[in-house]
């Protein structure tokens, strides 16, 4: 290779690596900071009708950002429910069907673009906080590193799986409530690939987590760097836990004091963005994964007046709270308008000005939505059970205000609610014809339209949804299962040549 070609490929290369950015420096792209509930109910919030909740910081977004209120997680369960999110594809098509557990093997594929991956390429500064869930696999393959994220610290999986029965949650002294999971490593904290506390001390863990997301935009806003921060929260989840400041601090007990320091952690958001002077250039967004977990009873959510909890198709599993703020940019109101975290990648896609991935999406733009106050171009949603197969496939549809049931069943982290409907004895039960509801009206799904006197008047809304459902399922393809497998081997340690596992993975 002659000295001039040398020089030209040395060029081409950099020019690749700093051009996005020097763009983004130029073009004033918006931020995005994308939080994230865990099992947090739509009853929940204050400003979602709860009585005794404190959520103030929560409350200040919906009354100065646009609150949701027919708004939907992709999956009533943790793993399907993120994948979805950060890909703006149903879960099935990345075969993140189930939860994965702590010695799973598989996770969300690489060859799926999420949020991160999109962004980065345009000059985004991105980073990832507090609960990943889609996978570890080995030598953290799955890690959020190698899917987008510059940075990453945090909880590879859900904060209950390993033991927890001895580790403190409330301080100074009050231990976990319950044992968790059993027979695995302690719950270790990962900074990038490395894991730099096992197991995790739990009242210290929000506080790091802020302290991380506040260097991470200080360091963006330096660098004259647009970001994206995704806070994936592991308030409300059993075990609950908090800080010192937010213990016995709510009317809620254990579940209000997590979700006092989840509100708190907001309010820090803000606050930073306000202190760095880029509140009025960053759209921020808040939802939840799924419904809550009632069989923990008064720690475990409340959905409101919707149907069931989590790892149900009834409301109360995929109708989450959300709300999008941008001072100046969208305008205080809520919204009765139906939207889905499936649409937020587009829409980030959409305001950064970036394509998206060319992939099939099954999300949309809500640009419209939220900055003319116009009409979302979503009117359908469907509705996978957690671990769902192609044969039963979608369990519900819902078609602008109306929801057909096709399939139902219960779970058993939806016990705990006298409704016989949600308990996990209920095996999957197939309706034909199916179950109707008008949610405007009903939105507990009560009263089944066709059992009415006037039940002729839905035949052709009951066609409709069968035709939207059946050429949904037409085209969708099932992505190879990701859940499938398990290896021990694969559990995290801190000191992996020590004996005798699990017991001795410990680190500090």
């Amino acid at each position: 290779m002659t000295e001039l070609r040398r020089m030209c490929l040395w060029l081409s290369c950099f020019l690749c690596l700093w051009i996005p950015a020097l763009i983004s420096a130029d073009n004033n792209l918006p931020n995005f900071v994308l939080i994230f509930a865990d099992d947090l109910g739509y009853g929940d919030l204050g400003c979602y009708g709860h009585p005794t909740s404190s959520t103030p910081n929560l409350d200040m977004l919906s009354a100065r950002g646009l609150r949701f209120t027919d708004f939907y997680s992709s999956c009533a369960a943790c793993s399907p429910s993120r994948a979805a999110l950060l890909t703006g594809r149903y879960q099935t098509r990345s075969g993140v069907y189930g939860v994965f557990e702590v010695n799973s093997i598989g996770g969300l594929p690489l060859s799926e673009v999420t949020i991160a991956e999109m962004l980065k390429p345009h000059g985004y500064a991105t980073a990832m906080v507090g609960k990943w869930h889609l996978g570890l696999g080995a030598n953290g393959t799955f890690l959020p590193i190698h899917q987008g994220f510059d940075s990453f610290l945090g909880v590879p999986y859900s904060h209950d799986q390993g033991p927890c029965q001895n580790l403190t949650c409330f301080p100074p002294y009050t231990k976990c409530f319950g044992t968790c999971d059993q027979g695995v490593v302690y719950l270790p904290v990962f900074q990038n690939d490395q894991i730099i506390q096992q197991p995790v001390n739990f009242p210290e863990l929000v506080p790091r987590y802020n302290k991380f997301s506040r260097e991470f935009i200080a360091n963006s806003v330096k660098q004259k760097q647009p970001f994206f921060l995704y806070y994936a929260s592991h308030h409300t989840h059993y075990p609950q836990f908090a800080s010192k400041e937010y213990t016995q601090q709510s009317s809620r007990g254990p579940f209000g004091d997590a979700l006092l320091e989840f509100d708190a952690s907001v309010g820090f958001l803000i606050k930073t963005l306000q202190d760095y002077g880029v509140e009025d250039n960053t759209l921020v967004f808040f939802t939840s994964d799924n419904g809550p977990e009632t069989m923990r009873l008064s720690r475990g959510g409340n959905s409101g007046l919707l149907k069931c909890g989590k790892a149900t198709t009834y409301e109360g599993g995929m109708r989450e709270p959300a709300i999008a703020y941008w001072p100046g940019r969208i305008s205080p109101g809520v919204t009765h308008e139906l939207a889905s975290t499936l649409d937020i990648l587009p829409t980030l896609a959409a305001v950064a000005g970036v394509p998206c991935p060319n992939v099939t999406l099954d999300g949309y733009d809500l640009s419209e939505l939220l900055f003319h106050g116009g009409e979302s171009k979503r009117n359908t949603m469907f509705y996978y059970p957690v671990n769902c197969n192609e044969l039963l496939g979608v369990y519900a549809v819902r078609y602008k205000k109306y929801k057909a049931h096709y399939f139902t069943k219960g779970a058993s982290n939806s016990e705990g609610t006298p409704d016989p409907d949600c308990k996990r004895a209920v095996a999957p039960t197939p309706h034909d014809p199916p179950l109707l509801f008008d949610l405007e009206s009903d939105p507990s799904e009560n009263y089944n339209l066709l059992l009415s006197q006037d039940k002729e008047q839905y035949i052709p809304i009951l066609k409709e949804i069968l035709l939207r459902k059946a050429t949904f399922e037409m085209e969708m393809n099932f992505g190879k299962n990701q859940n499938k497998g398990s290896d021990s081997s694969l559990e995290p340690c801190c000191n992996p040549n020590c004996s005798p596992k699990p017991t001795c993975c410990q680190c500090s």
